[in-house]
């Protein structure tokens, strides 16, 4: 991947953030929450989609909400990944998982599924952005 450097329209700058989110998402320390990870989970798979719509010079709204994000990108197109469905449960870790008492605390399983698809939505959008 390239040094940053093309700035905030580059999509592989949005990529270079969103690995470096995905790398604090998948390497919890011993005292930290998994709510955080997932958080960076949620981070990573919504800088992949916006890399994506700059890559394919679709404006984007400035949104954590990845329904609306995923809803853009593939508005149109006959059958979005099954990972976009999935990718859209991880919004609700960009805001109430981040402060305590509004959800349940995060579990292992949660913590997996959310790396999992976050790895999933990273790897497509890296594959299509280089292959162009």
């Amino acid at each position: 991947m390239q040094p940053e450097g093309g700035g905030p329209n580059d999509p592989l700058v949005w990529l270079r953030y969103a690995r470096s989110d995905l790398f604090i998402a998948q390497n919890k320390l011993q005292s930290s929450l998994l709510e955080n990870h997932c958080y960076h989970a949620q981070q990573s798979v919504e800088k992949c989609l916006k890399a994506v719509c700059i890559h394919l010079e679709i404006k984007f709204p400035y949104t954590h909400d990845l329904a609306e994000l995923s809803e853009v990108l593939f508005k149109g197109s006959q059958e979005p990944p099954e990972w976009v469905q999935q990718a859209k449960q991880l919004t609700s870790y960009a805001t109430s998982g981040r402060y305590p008492g509004f959800d349940e605390p995060v579990t292992e399983e949660e913590w997996t599924d959310a790396i999992r698809i976050a790895k999933l939505v990273f790897d497509w959008a890296i594959s299509l952005i280089q292959k162009s």
